[in-house]
This record gives structure tokens, C-alpha cells and sequence, in this order.
């Protein structure tokens, strides 16, 4: 018998590995014969590069950055070879992340993404002939705009002479251009559908949250950027889906390293196969920190459901609580909850680990029961 793991992270608890690990565990304590492949799955957002890394193999790199505020950091990414190319797979949040800054006051004005562009470039001086990155968890509002300087993008002022550290000099930026831009393939791990201007875009509803208060100036900063990289790269990204992601990063991206945007999820099922994966297996065990209807209208767990039914597999779905529905039931052939009833949610997130893998052991003679009935 095979068993695919295609866990999510448990979020504020375990990684979407650390969550497999403890299946794993769970199923040799509950007996069962079988061969278990590991395959975690993610979004754009936090564990997106692990989710990669695990499933196919590579190496963990550091590349010496700065934070959204200056501050030097070690950003982690990983590095796979293929036979034709080399392919770096990282999330900004590991130079340009909000939680790299939070003992800091927030100061949009300067919050900048060179720390994306620093761990980018150190990919492709490392032989990176193709990035894939997510975007979720910044700390910034600059457009990319300090990602693209590192690059090779040049931000002329007057006289034609570069302005200084970017967004907090983007005032003065006059012509925008990038010959020097290095070449790679660029692919967005991307969640949210925002454009980069408007009472949908980023300023107006992810600013706030990044310390913006003057909503209106930074709106303006942007159009006045996008306006720019229209007439000076001759491309206009400010309405796609995605411009907005990442206080502009999206766009930035875009417009500045011609990158495709995709929905996280699909992008990480395609690069590890996972539709092959569940195919090969006989039954797939998927979830996440919590299933409830909010899961019916996602990717991940989801996601993973919707393969195993069009392949014909039996799929169990785990989540450290479950808001037990009609809708869920009708898409998992099994719901096993972490979480005891009686137990307070901080403590069931501090055991989360034990509790998964109690669960499953307790759970796993069902597993034979569904493979037979498949």
C-alpha cells in the first residue's frame, strides 16, 4: 500500500514537513504496512520554498541581504538542479519580511525590497537560471522598486545622476532605465488578485497594516511609479491580477524582471508533481491548521481533494480543528480532528506535534477500511 502525505503547514505550530513527520509517526505507531511518500504542499505564502525543497530534493543557501529597514540578515533559499538548468526557489519574506522587522516602528517610506533583489542576484550568481519566488509576508510598499535597483535597474533624478536608497528617494526619480537588468527566468508564487492602485490595490488595503497613514501620498507615489515604468519600459502590469501583491512587489516583478504570475498552490503541485504523486498512491492524507468552510473556497487541502476524487483515491483530511460540514464531508472520505474538545487551543498548538501524531495512530486502522472500499 502507498500513502501520499500532502500536508499544509499548521499554522502558528508546524511546518507542512514538521505536520508529515508526525503523520509518519502516527501511522507506524497505528501498525500500518505501507510505503508513505512525503509531498507537503503550500501557497505563496510561508513554507513554500520547504514545500519545494522537500519534495525534490536540494540545497539550502544563505545569501547575505538586508531587511526591509536596512538591517543585515542571512535570507535562506534553495538551489535544485535539473539536467538543463539550475533553479533557485525562495519567499521574499525571507529578506523583506514583516516578522524580520516587527521590534521596529513601521516606516513605509523607506521599507524596501532590496533585500528580495540581494537574494535573487546571489541566486543567479550562484548559477540560477530560473527563480521561483512567493510573495506573501512583506514588510514593504515600494513598488519592487528596491528589489529592481539591485538588479541593475537605474532610478535617474536630475542630471541623470541615480537617486539614493530606494522607495525614500523615489520622489526624486525623474526616468526610469534597465539596461543592466541581469537575465533569468522569473515565476511568482502569487495569492491575491489585488492590482497595484485603487480601493483594491495595495495602499489602500494592505498599507495600513505596514504602518501607512498618509494613504493618499503613497497612493500617489505609486501611480507616479507606474506612470514611469509605462513611458520609460514601455509596459503597463498596474491593473493585472497580482500587481498589488506584496506592496507592489508583483508589478515590480512584472515590469522589471518580465516575471510570470501564478496561483501558489498550482505553481507548487506542477513543479513537484503532485497530480503523478497521488495517482501512484492508494490512499492520500492532505490538511492543515483548520478545515472548515473557508477550505471549500481554497487551494491546498482542497486542491489536493479535488485530484484524488478525478483520480479515483480515497482521501482523509486532518486539521487541528475542523468545523465539521456537510460541504467538507462530501469531499474527504475520513475527517480526523487534532485538537481534543476539552483542550484549550494554546495548548493544543503547543503540543500540536504529539497531538497529531496521537491522532493518527489513533485513526489509522480506518485507512485499510477506505483503501478496500476505493
Amino acid at each position: 500500500m502507498r500513502i501520499l502525505l500532502a500536508l499544509d503547514k499548521f499554522k502558528g505550530s508546524l511546518t507542512a514537513k514538521q505536520a508529515a513527520d508526525a503523520v509518519t509517526r502516527g501511522l507506524q505507531r497505528g501498525g500500518v504496512d505501507a510505503d508513505i511518500e512525503i509531498c507537503p504542499i503550500a501557497d505563496g505564502g510561508e513554507g513554500f520554498t520547504e514545500a519545494i525543497i522537500t519534495a525534490l530534493g536540494g540545497q539550502w543557501q544563505e545569501a547575505p541581504a538586508h531587511d526591509a529597514q536596512g538591517r543585515p540578515v542571512m535570507a535562506r533559499y534553495g538551489l535544485i538542479r535539473h539536467d538543463d538548468h539550475l533553479e533557485a526557489i525562495m519567499e521574499m519574506s525571507a529578506a523583506s519580511g514583516l516578522a524580520l522587522v516587527n521590534d521596529l516602528p513601521l516606516d513605509p517610506a523607506t521599507a524596501s525590497t532590496a533585500g528580495t533583489g540581494e537574494m535573487m542576484l546571489h541566486a543567479m550568481q550562484h548559477g540560477a537560471q530560473r527563480i521561483l519566488i512567493g510573495i506573501g509576508g512583506s514588510a514593504t510598499n515600494d513598488g519592487g522598486t528596491g528589489m529592481a535597483s539591485v538588479l541593475g535597474c537605474q532610478f535617474l533624478g536630475e542630471n541623470e545622476q541615480p537617486v539614493g536608497r530606494l522607495p525614500g528617494d523615489l520622489d526624486k526619480v525623474r526616468r526610469i532605465a534597465k539596461e543592466r537588468m541581469l537575465n533569468c527566468e522569473v515565476v511568482v508564487a502569487c495569492d491575491v488578485s489585488n492590482p497595484l492602485l485603487g480601493e483594491h490595490g495595495c495602499t489602500q488595503v494592505y498599507g495600513p497594516q505596514k504602518g501607512v497613514k498618509d494613504v493618499a501620498y503613497f497612493e500617489g507615489r505609486m501611480t507616479r511609479l507606474a506612470d514611469m515604468v509605462t513611458r520609460d519600459l514601455g509596459c503597463d502590469h498596474r491593473n493585472n491580477s497580482g500587481a498589488g501583491a506584496a506592496g507592489g512587489l508583483g508589478f515590480g516583478l512584472m515590469s522589471f524582471c518580465g516575471a510570470q504570475l501564478k496561483c501558489g498552490f498550482d505553481l507548487v503541485a506542477d513543479v513537484t508533481g503532485l497530480l503523478e504523486r497521488v495517482k501512484r498512491a492508494d490512499i492520500v492524507i492532505t490538511g492543515e491548521g483548520k478545515l472548515d468552510a473557508q477550505t471549500l473556497h481554497g487551494k491546498g487541502p482542497m486542491g489536493v481533494a479535488e485530484m484524488a476524487r478525478d483520480a479515483g483515491k480515497p482521501v482523509i483530511g486532518v486539521g487541528g480543528i475542523i468545523d465539521d460540514s456537510e460541504g467538507l464531508r462530501s469531499r474527504f472520505q475520513a475527517l480526523w480532528q487534532v485538537k481534543p474538545e476539552a483542550m484549550a487551543i494554546p495548548e493544543a498548538v503547543a503540543r500540536a506535534a504529539e497531538l497529531l501524531e496521537e491522532t493518527v495512530a489513533k485513526h489509522s486502522g480506518e485507512i485499510v477500511h477506505l483503501v478496500r472500499q476505493a
